[in-house]
């Protein structure tokens, strides 16, 4: 059983299942997540170590999905490119799709 805020465990094979109601992490949730404090003492995890490490975590996510946006904002530009290309550039057709 998975806790909440957890990724599923793998399903056969090593592949990831992930169902549709399943949504990734983002730069401020890992931001704004924090951990119950620990009873007894020094037992645990050190809180400022962790949120540092969630901190960093957060930044390496945020230029990600940052790439990842340019990334999708070049590939609309080139099929852009690329349909007017072909559009200027196709044999003209007659009503049946003949080439003339």
């Amino acid at each position: 059983m998975n806790a909440p805020n957890q990724r599923p465990t793998s399903v056969g094979g090593g592949a990831t299942y992930r169902s549709a109601a399943y949504t990734s992490l983002l730069p401020w949730q890992v931001r704004e997540r924090r951990f119950s404090p620990t009873g007894l003492g020094r037992r645990g995890l050190n809180a400022a170590e962790v949120y540092a490490f969630l901190d960093r975590v957060a930044v390496d996510m945020a230029a990600v999905y940052a790439a990842l946006a340019e990334s999708r904002r070049e590939t609309a530009r080139i099929k852009d490119a690329l349909r007017r290309w072909q559009t200027n550039h196709a044999p003209a057709c007659n009503e049946r799709g003949q080439v003339r």
